[in-house]
């Protein structure tokens, strides 16, 4: 059996904004290692490869506030962490989803050609301007009663 124990742990790291911007990733790792050694009660702790993209994506001055992790102490003496995946409900969830919009993407596809007929319509407008043009014809009597 590789691994006694397991557990998951939720880590704030909101106290890494105390320190300089230019140390933050740095001191979350540090921060990791040590709430590790504290709750495994072993002093050899080793963060997975993943977790430390996790940490450094936005870069070493924004690091993640809080961030949930799995503890695994091993035979060898030594605790693991890695990040912490919820296998069985995301499986669940996508299933559901996909045919639903699959039938809204269809929907849309039968209103287009009615777009088109609104289209046209603009055209019929043309005798509008017609009317404007009557609007100046309004505007010459009036000149006259100013005379």
């Amino acid at each position: 059996m590789s691994q006694e124990l397991e557990r998951v742990y939720t880590i704030p790291l909101g106290k890494v904004l105390l320190s300089q911007s230019q140390h933050r990733a740095v001191r979350a790792i540090n921060m990791i290692k040590e709430f590790a050694r504290h709750h495994m009660k072993v002093e050899d702790i080793k963060i997975e490869e993943d977790l430390a993209h996790q940490i450094w994506a936005k870069g070493i001055r924004s690091p993640p506030r809080k961030i949930r992790v799995r503890m695994s102490k091993t035979d060898e003496g030594y605790v693991l962490v890695s990040p912490y995946e919820e296998e069985i409900e995301s499986s669940v969830t996508p299933e559901k989803e996909t045919p639903k919009v699959e039938d809204k993407v269809e929907e849309p596809a039968k209103e287009e050609p009615k777009k088109e007929n609104k289209v046209e319509e603009p055209a019929k407008e043309e005798p509008k301007k017609e009317n404007k043009v009557e609007e100046p014809a309004k505007e010459e009597p009036k000149k006259e009663e100013k005379e």
